[in-house]
């Protein structure tokens, strides 16, 4: 077994992202913590303020003096190493050229881009300007495809009907649920039900582990993912500043489709987290998180040169 396997079955068994992934807490979060408890104080209390605990204050500001000089040396000693790991000639030595100045993280440059990977790039973002419109007949086309794909055997709705809920549409018209996703949301699922079909149904009908009371609608997650995705590969910027989307103009340097195939690898990998938190709906935002994480860290890897590099391509069945 070589090592390039033994790392992805490694990264395989990892699902949940659970051995590498740091917690992080926005402003929203913390809004859902529970208050301090009472804040209400008396004269008697403070009355009986002891020396002791005037001297335990003290200390407890001692420790956290110590502590704040124990952290800051941990820092530089980190940017002593990234300065060895930057210059050693390794593929992050090439790629990074930012540091952590004060604190903040700068962005990262990203190499020159070849011919091929600036057609590619370019033909990708005017797709990703292209926003669903059920007034054109091609959209409507599209929309009707993806039905036959998902149940060949039976007969095709009306463009509003209640049996678009059965795909994980959220209304009787699937044109309503596009927002911000656009129309290469809809051919992201178009793609994944031709090229992996397999994997495509067993996600549409939930035939994979115990499932929750309360699922995650298939069509709908589908079009957060292509919104997500775009986002964490910072597409939309002149030039991408973040790892993976640097990462990612190297897997379009190898294949066009590159986008449509890790949108397939990502659906599936969130279905794994999915199944591996134990999930509920009201719980789908924390396992996009959980999932772009896996991604990041996944396209991170030195020998991942294309898609099928990827430790959680191997999840996917044709």
């Amino acid at each position: 077994m070589t090592s390039k396997t033994l790392r992805r079955r490694l990264h395989h068994g990892d699902v949940d992202g659970k051995a590498h992934e740091h917690l992080e807490a926005s402003a929203s979060d913390g809004l859902n913590e529970p208050l301090l408890g009472n804040h209400e104080s008396s004269d008697r209390h403070s009355e009986e303020s002891t020396l002791a605990e005037l001297w335990n204050d003290e200390r407890r500001m001692e420790q956290l003096h110590w502590t704040l000089l124990f952290s800051q040396l941990i820092v530089q000693w980190a940017q002593w190493l990234a300065n060895i790991v930057l210059g050693s000639g390794s593929l992050i030595g090439r790629f990074l050229t930012s540091a952590t100045q004060n604190g903040q993280r700068t962005g990262l440059l990203a190499p020159a881009l070849t011919p091929v990977q600036e057609v590619r790039l370019k033909n990708l973002r005017q797709r990703l300007e292209v926003s669903f419109d059920g007034s054109r007949v091609e959209h409507q086309d599209a929309l009707k495809q993806l039905w036959r794909l998902a149940y060949p055997d039976r007969e095709l709705p009306p463009l509003k009907s209640e049996l678009w809920k059965e795909m994980g549409w959220q209304g009787a018209d699937p044109s309503t649920d596009f927002r911000g996703g656009g129309f290469i949301s809809l051919e992201n699922l178009i793609f994944f039900a031709q090229q992996y079909p397999e994997s495509f149904h067993r996600l549409l009908h939930k035939q994979d582990g115990t499932r929750a009371e309360w699922e995650y609608p298939f069509a709908v997650a589908g079009i957060n993912i292509s919104f997500v995705l775009a986002q964490m590969l910072d597409l939309q910027s002149a030039k991408p500043t973040s790892l993976a989307g640097i990462r990612f103009l190297q897997l379009l340097q190898e294949d066009e489709m590159a986008f449509d195939n890790l949108y397939c690898v990502t659906f599936q990998m969130m279905d794994a987290q999915w199944l591996a938190k134990r999930a509920s709906y009201m719980e789908f935002n924390d396992v996009m998180k959980s999932t772009t994480t896996q991604l990041e860290r996944e396209l991170a890897l030195e020998d991942v040169t294309s898609v099928k590099d990827l430790p959680a391509y191997n999840l996917l069945a044709k």
